[in-house]
């Protein structure tokens, strides 16, 4: 195995420009959306009283979530001393903390008075789980940017497995904190569950790996560096057993929900009568975000094609997408159980099922922070030693000769 030979990018191409240019529409376009909603108040997006978990919700909660997957990469290199992967640990930190940065600003800009950051990161109120993110976010940084630095710094190199031990440690338990933002919360029948912690960290396995697999197929293709099969094999296949572990988790949450009797209703209602919920969940999450990406990430023959294995990271995270959405949305569009095995009627919105419609400033928010995620990525390759110059398979695998 010969030792990884990282240079930056030159990104002086007109392609390299375009994709600044592109990225950076949308980044715009965030921002103009924060500014509409922030100066004529959120009655111009689609969140109500009853739904207030709307579309940026969605693009943060998976971004950050997927955040903590993208470093999957760099932990298994220095936790579990993988050297195939040690050429891919740099890259895995940028992307983590890139991650994170674009799913903080959309929560940031949503939030109408970006200044009240400044109170949730002053004031700390320990018996609520959203202050508790707010520690585990910053930590993230922190411990994130620490691992980087003993990784590129050569006189740190002895520190790199101790600061990839914390940083392993500390993922996990910023996803389990996120996912516990859902199951904490008893009044929705569909958040309720001790699964969603597990759930959300092997979601992050999944979404985590599916965009830093299409990051690393878009960098080595379009700078015409070598990508071996030997890297792109054991990303493919460790791609496939993550969308099938979540599948699992998904098929033991519901059939659990359905076994008991109180959440008979709200299993009814994601999984036959939900209108786009249902559709959302069986077409998006289901059968484009986990059975397809399978079968082309498994078949003898289409498993072969870098194309067709992007596509299916991309269809991974479209149906991590419509997971998001049916858990968030869909969780709070079903009523509320005020009184269980009451029947409750009022002139407000007691046990009707909650209308939501996401308006284009939310969507653009949320797409801008996406952007904000990869034009860091764009940007920090070429101004720092991120990529191997080579992932051929002489490079990464012990065993070639």
């Amino acid at each position: 195995m010969k030792k990884a030979n990282f240079v930056e990018i030159e990104g002086r191409s007109a392609g390299y420009l375009a994709l600044l240019g592109f990225l950076g529409i949308f980044i715009l376009a965030a921002l103009g959306s924060s500014f509409y909603m922030e100066h004529n108040g959120h009655h111009v997006t689609g969140m109500t009283n009853q739904i207030v978990w709307g579309m940026p919700h969605v693009f943060a909660v998976f971004l950050i979530v997927a955040a903590s997957g993208a470093l999957n990469i760099a932990s298994i290199s220095s936790v579990f001393n993988k050297t195939a992967y040690k050429p891919l640990a740099r890259l895995s930190g940028l992307l983590a903390i890139s991650l994170l940065l674009g799913g903080l600003m959309v929560l940031v800009l949503d939030l109408g008075r970006p200044d009240r950051l400044i109170i949730a990161m002053t004031r700390y109120n320990f018996r609520s789980i959203f202050a508790w993110n707010m520690i585990l976010y910053n930590g993230f940084f922190l411990i994130v940017g620490i691992y980087l630095w003993t990784m590129m710094q050569r006189s740190l190199n002895k520190y790199t497995h101790y600061a990839g031990f914390a940083a392993f440690i500390w993922r996990l338990t910023l996803t389990t904190g996120t996912g516990s933002i859902f199951g904490f919360l008893v009044a929705r029948q569909a958040y309720d569950s001790a699964i969603m912690a597990p759930m959300f960290v092997i979601m992050s396995f999944s979404f985590g790996l599916a965009i830093f697999l299409l990051v690393l197929l878009a960098a080595y293709n379009w700078t015409h560096r070598p990508l071996g099969d030997v890297i792109f094999n054991t990303l493919k296949n460790l791609l496939g057993v993550f969308v099938a572990a979540v599948l699992y988790f998904v098929i033991v949450q519901h059939l659990t929900n359905i076994y008991m009797a109180k959440d008979s209703g709200v299993e009814a209602f994601i999984l036959l009568n939900g209108g786009i919920y249902t559709k959302l969940f069986w077409i998006g999450q289901i059968l484009l975000g986990s059975l397809v990406p399978l079968a082309l990430l498994y078949h003898p023959t289409w498993g072969k094609s870098r194309t067709l294995v992007g596509v299916a990271a991309m269809l991974v995270i479209i149906g991590g997408m419509a997971q998001m959405y049916v858990i968030i949305i869909g969780g709070q569009a079903y009523p509320l159980s005020l009184f269980p095995g009451m029947e409750v009627q009022s002139s407000f919105f007691d046990g009707v099922v909650n209308h939501y419609a996401p308006s284009l400033s939310e969507i653009m928010l949320g797409l801008g922070g996406m952007a904000t995620a990869m034009i860091t990525v764009v940007l920090a390759i070429k101004i720092l030693r991120f990529l191997p110059e080579s992932l051929a398979d002489e490079v990464v695998d012990p065993q070639h000769s």
